[in-house]
């Protein structure tokens, strides 16, 4: 017996004897008053009660005992039915709570949290239905689209052999870089599903970030001459993190296209790094349109986009934000985005030491 089960028994005991004892009590009180009263009297009737007092006592106490240890027989049974209705109400999609007796005080709070718990477990798996049917809809989108491209540009060179060599060259690059994209597209849906399933091992190693940055700045170099932007990158000296290399570039990587993809024409790209007390912050900062909260807060989601028609353009599929958010939290670090003032910055935190 746990000891909540021990405390109400305990209680229902404590009430049971205070009831007899009341009753016997009120009883025996009544009882004096009475021969009291009848010993002032030489009626018949007065004296033959008065003989009979104590036989009347004890026919009062009997039929009261009785009763009472009938009711509190009976007691945990009525609790036992309104448990039995709570359960009931705990497993209702309805606001309405779970109200017991006194003696069930704590066991009413346990089967309330236990309907929330559950209410909010319904509302969660709703949710995640909704968002597996969103990201099945986005990405049979994203699928479709180039595959359609590809197959409609190969289906014209197969009904044209003696196509113009110029104009068959650039319908071969279109399909080309459609397959491409939907290569681009599958693979990072893959690699998030690795990081979902916790397939992924991570391989620590002690990373010079300037040497890491610069490399990574100088692989995109192309992504951001493109639209007139420059990356700079400004830390202390010495500045290294336990790290997976390769991951750790892979979430630069994701985060400098993003910013690329979301700033101002000829405007700076700013990446900076300080040491903390036990960890080290990267910010990445760039200048674009402010992003409203509602879509910072979802910022990190799978499929997410601030802008549908620019990431068709460049290809983005809205994985490159949740893949870098995965990969930090395997580092036993955390990623954040704020925006105001037509400035975008993405922070992360990594441990010194893991």
């Amino acid at each position: 017996m746990s000891n909540k089960e021990m405390a109400t028994e305990k209680r229902l005991k404590v009430r049971l004897y205070l009831s007899l004892l009341v009753y016997t009590v009120v009883g025996y009180g009544l009882t004096l008053i009475l021969d009291y009263i009848f010993s002032k009297f030489d009626n018949g009737i007065f004296a033959w009660l008065y003989w009979r007092l104590g036989p009347l006592f004890i026919l009062y106490l009997v039929i009261g005992f009785v009763c009472i240890f009938n009711y509190y027989w009976k007691k945990p049974w009525d609790y036992l039915d309104e448990v039995i209705d709570a359960t009931q109400t705990v497993y209702e999609q309805n606001s309405h709570t779970v109200s017991l007796s006194d003696p069930l005080k704590e066991l009413e709070a346990q089967l309330n949290q236990i309907k929330m718990s559950v209410l909010l477990s319904k509302r969660a798996a709703k949710q995640a239905e909704e968002k597996k049917n969103e990201i099945i809809m986005y990405l049979a989108h994203d699928i479709r689209t180039p595959l359609t491209t590809v197959i409609g540009y190969l289906s014209l060179l197969h009904e044209a052999p003696d196509m113009p060599e110029q104009q068959k060259e650039k319908y071969v690059k279109v399909a080309l870089n459609k397959a491409e994209r939907l290569e681009k597209l599958i693979n990072e849906l893959f690699e998030i599903t690795k990081y979902n399933a916790h397939r992924v091992i991570i391989k620590k190693e002690n990373v010079d970030l300037h040497c890491l940055i610069a490399q990574v700045i100088d692989e995109i170099y192309p992504t951001l001459s493109a639209n007139g932007n420059t990356a700079v990158f400004t830390a202390e000296d010495n500045l290294s993190v336990n790290a997976d290399p390769e991951k750790l570039a892979r979430v630069f990587s994701n985060l400098l296209r993003n910013a690329a993809s979301y700033s101002y024409p000829q405007t700076e790209i700013t990446i900076f790094a300080k040491r903390l007390e036990h960890d080290i912050q990267i910010t990445f900062e760039n200048h674009g349109k402010t992003i409203p909260q509602e879509q910072l807060n979802s910022i990190f989601e799978k499929f997410n986009r601030l802008d549908d028609a620019r990431l068709s353009n460049t290809g983005g599929a809205g994985l490159g934000l949740s893949i870098a958010e995965e990969i930090i939290h395997l580092h036993g670090g955390k990623i954040t985005a704020s925006s105001q003032n037509e400035t975008i910055d993405f922070v992360i935190t990594l441990p010194l030491s893991a």
